[in-house]
């Protein structure tokens, strides 16, 4: 069946005649009818308006945007354009065309005159192609087809799944390194001198953790727990955390040559998006005038005021997340259930861990429900599309990045570190002492927040992620079916409008709006953000974000083709700014990673120990391990007498005048000994030499791997070359 070509279907309810509604949605249709659209109506339970621009609008548009040298060649030749142009055509005018009233498509949509407008899914042997090779499970681990995937959906996606599929392939390489990052600690899990000085200090008591009914504890109750901690924490570590900050650099330069290629494969290297915006404004509209360059200082000012303010509110809420983890802590200890007071400090660390998720989950939903531009009070006016779309993007990352990494920044950075010491809490409302960290360092409390919120965030959001769309396009299929009538005697059944199911159909997926492919940026963006700013501390990030992204692909593809209206295909020669963000999580993960070796992890005192403390700078041991004797030497003495009058110490303990904690201060004043000062002395050369190594070892792979392969530039050049010749 030959069925008729329509750009686009306006969707409406029926309203009354001579309605408010009903003349805004005449006189609009009026509009477009002057400007020789051809409009079919069809009417259900709604009324439907199919839309087919005139042929003069894309001559027009071929005429203006091709090379001049190529308009010479076939100045006769129409060539065909592309249903993906043609969308995008549409698209445009639909959005910019004024009612006499001076009221646009997006103002009536919003008055509920229009009710929905759509690109409609084709029934070609494309979509057969995509619905075979890509949107299906069956086809987890084969290549995509991006060439189809561009003629269908146009650049900006096709670009968007090239991407994703180039970095979940470099992704093997750094899960591989994680994966043997992590059998290199499960080698020493039994074997590490530390942990075993903690699983043998049976007779090293320990201050209690909290301040009512908690008795003094003995360190090699915790025997398990450091044994984890270095199975996490060891040398290995290093060498890892020094690779991912190669591995982000390789990936984006990698992707920067395998961009170049499909640019010049599909011929956009000439292609510019505001010239493409001007000349549809002209075909729109020959009279446009186009919005000049400007600049305001205090605008600017403003919105970075308010940008301050907004991380301000979330760093708020993460500090809320530590007054939880205190308050639980205090409230575990004191529980009666047995469970719960032994294992107190992993079960705040892991109900904190969910708390966080769930913020984040709150976080995202009041983001999306306040709307694109609604995220500062004081939005910009952007000149063109793209600033707009950049602008938002940048907003919306630094947004999404402070409630992702806020509380991971506290434990990794601050935990156990501004709690005081014995005798000299610091205390939340003078009431409840902040947490400290276990003797073998705080990293083990990293990993587990990270696992937690990884896990969670790929299994839960990910479930949720595909079953949302689905379950409303089934509860659409049954609610837009209309009742079959039945057929009265005699009565001729009228023959069907063959266009009327397919666009019922259309009208029954899931709408997508022009943040959609947006907000797949962005879940990506902050997954390659934990797989590495914080990796250090969780090797096994990208094996998850691998293990995800493989699904990710899949499910992307198939909401767009069975669950979700088509996206209006939009040209790009490149991810836009995302790119830019990209490179700034690579610089993240270069300080991330060198702060949590020198800061959170304990390879900088136990190597400061080793060289300068242990048995083995007095006397030649060459049989010993220079670490022996670390834990005994990492804990200092306090005398009981010295707590704070409220705290309540159990009488069996009351003889004994000596308990230890984590810290290396002196025993009859409490202040720092010179050993704290050199291992942070240690902790700062560390961190300096580690990020400029690593800046170092960034800015010689940048340089190392050029952005646009000899293959390409050659091709380029040779364009130029004929294209010279032929002039002359």
């Amino acid at each position: 069946q030959n069925e008729e070509k329509w750009d686009f279907v306006l969707v409406s309810d029926i309203h009354e005649m001579g309605s408010e509604k009903e003349i805004k949605r005449k006189k609009f249709l009026d509009e477009l009818s002057k400007k020789g659209f051809t409009i079919k109506k069809i009417e259900d339970t709604k009324l439907f308006y199919g839309v087919r621009a005139p042929q003069h609008i894309f001559w027009k548009y071929q005429r203006l945007l091709t090379n001049p040298d190529r308009r010479q060649q076939n100045s006769n030749t129409q060539q065909d354009v592309p249903m993906t142009t043609r969308i995008r055509v549409v698209q445009f005018i639909l959005q910019n065309t004024v009612t006499s009233d001076l009221e646009k498509l997006h103002y009536l949509m919003k008055k509920k005159v229009f009710e929905a407008a759509f690109p409609l899914h084709e029934k070609e042997e494309i979509t057969k192609i995509l619905k075979k090779k890509w949107a299906r499970w069956r086809v987890l681990f084969k290549e995509q087809p991006i060439e189809e995937i561009r003629s269908y959906f146009g650049e900006k996606v096709a670009l968007y799944f090239a991407w994703l599929g180039w970095y979940t392939y470099l992704l093997i390489f750094a899960a591989v390194a994680g994966l043997a990052t992590v059998a290199a600690g499960a080698t020493v899990f039994s074997s590490s001198q530390v942990s075993k000085e903690i699983c043998d200090a049976n007779n090293t008591i320990m201050c209690p953790l909290c301040d009512q009914n908690c008795s003094f504890w003995v360190l090699s109750d915790t025997c398990t727990y450091a044994k984890v901690t270095h199975m996490i924490d060891n040398e290995a570590t290093v060498v890892f955390a020094m690779f991912m900050a190669i591995w982000a650099t390789v990936f984006l330069e990698l992707w920067k040559r395998e961009r170049a290629t499909v640019a010049t494969s599909w011929d956009l290297n000439g292609w510019d998006d505001e010239e493409e915006e001007l000349a549809l404004q002209l075909i729109n509209n020959p009279q446009h005038e186009p919005q000049r360059y400007q600049h305001s200082y205090f605008r600017s000012t403003i919105v970075l005021i308010l940008a301050v303010l907004m991380i301000v509110v979330l760093i708020g809420i993460a500090h809320a997340l530590v007054i939880y983890r205190a308050v639980a802590m205090a409230l575990f200890m004191q529980s009666e259930v047995n469970l719960l007071n032994k294992h107190a400090d992993t079960i705040a660390v892991m109900t904190g861990a969910v708390l966080h998720y769930l913020t984040i989950i709150i976080m995202t939903k009041v983001r999306s429900h306040q709307g694109p531009w609604a995220l500062l009070p004081f939005p910009e006016k952007p000149r063109t599309f793209s600033q707009g779309e950049n602008n938002f993007t940048v907003k919306i990352f630094i947004f999404q990045f402070f409630t992702n990494f806020s509380s991971l920044i506290y434990i990794a950075f601050f935990l156990g570190r501004i709690n005081g010491h014995p005798g000299h809490y610091v205390r939340i409302a003078g009431h409840w002492r902040l947490e400290e960290c276990h003797p073998s360092g705080c990293i083990t409390d990293l990993f587990i927040q990270m696992a937690v919120i990884m896990l969670l965030k790929q299994t839960i959001s990910n479930i949720m992620e595909y079953l949302i769309p689905w379950v409303t396009h089934q509860l659409r299929k049954k609610k837009k079916r209309p009742k079959k009538r039945s057929m009265m005697l005699g009565e001729e059944e009228e023959a069907e409008d063959p266009c009327k199911k397919q666009w019922l159909k259309n009208y029954e997926l899931n709408e997508v709006n022009v943040f959609s492919l947006f907000n797949e940026y962005l879940e990506i963006v902050i997954q390659y953000s934990f797989t590495t700013i914080f990796v250090a501390a969780f090797p096994l990030a990208p094996l998850l974000a691998l293990i995800n992204n493989v699904i990710e692909i899949h499910m992307d593809a198939i909401k767009m083709m069975r669950l979700r209206r088509r996206m209006v295909p939009r040209k790009a020669k490149d991810i836009g700014i995302w790119l830019q963000v990209l490179e700034a999580i690579g610089i993240l993960a270069v300080i991330g990673n060198g702060l949590v070796i020198a800061i959170t992890s304990d390879f900088i005192p136990v190597q400061v120990y080793k060289y300068m403390y242990s048995p083995c700078t007095r006397q030649n041991h060459t049989g010993m391990d220079c670490s022996t004797g670390y834990i005994n030497n990492s804990l200092s003495v306090f005398h009981i007498r010295d707590f704070e009058p409220h705290t309540k110490v159990l009488p069996e303990f009351n003889g004994v005048q000596i308990k230890e904690y984590r810290d290396y201060r002196n025993a009859d004043d409490y202040t720092y000994t010179i050993q704290f000062w050199h291992i942070f002395a240690a902790r700062l050369a560390f961190l300096i030499l580690f990020e400029h190594v690593a800046l170092c070892v960034k800015l010689i792979a940048a340089w190392y791997i050029p952005d646009v392969p000899q293959k390409v530039k050659n091709q380029i050049l040779k364009e130029k070359y004929e294209h010279l010749c032929k002039e002359l």
